[in-house]
Parts: C-alpha cells; sequence; structure tokens
C-alpha cells in the first residue's frame, strides 16, 4: 500500500499471480499515477479476465470500437 502512496513512483509492475493475492488491493487504487499493471510471470500463465486494467478499459469502449 505504500507504493501507490508515494508521489515518485510512476508504474507499478506486479506479476498477476501476486495480484490476485492482492486483488481488493488492486482494485481498490483507482488514481491514475502510480499506474499498477499486471503482467505475466514465466510459472502461471496470463488470463485476460483477471487483469484489472483491461476490465476497466472493456467498460470504456463499446465491443465495435475495438475492431
Amino acid at each position: 500500500r505504500s507504493f501507490v502512496n508515494r508521489e515518485d513512483i510512476g508504474i507499478i509492475l506486479i506479476s498477476q499471480s501476486l495480484a490476485e493475492l492482492i486483488r481488493h488491493a488492486v482494485e481498490a487504487h483507482t488514481r491514475p499515477l502510480p499506474a499498477v499493471l499486471e503482467i505475466p510471470s514465466k510459472e502461471h500463465p496470463y488470463d485476460p479476465t483477471k487483469d484489472s486494467v483491461l476490465r476497466r478499459a472493456r467498460g470504456l469502449f463499446a465491443p465495435d470500437d475495438l475492431r
């Protein structure tokens, strides 16, 4: 939680498997900076349905806009 409150951090990269463990904190972060980006790890495959940024982006666009 201290990382999202720091003024000197712009992007936080976190593996998706770790983000699942703290999903409540990831979902609660709504400020644009620092951006919290979920990335795949070597041990766990990436699941786009669990990516909080991707889910928010889908809510902003209609399906036809993404074609």
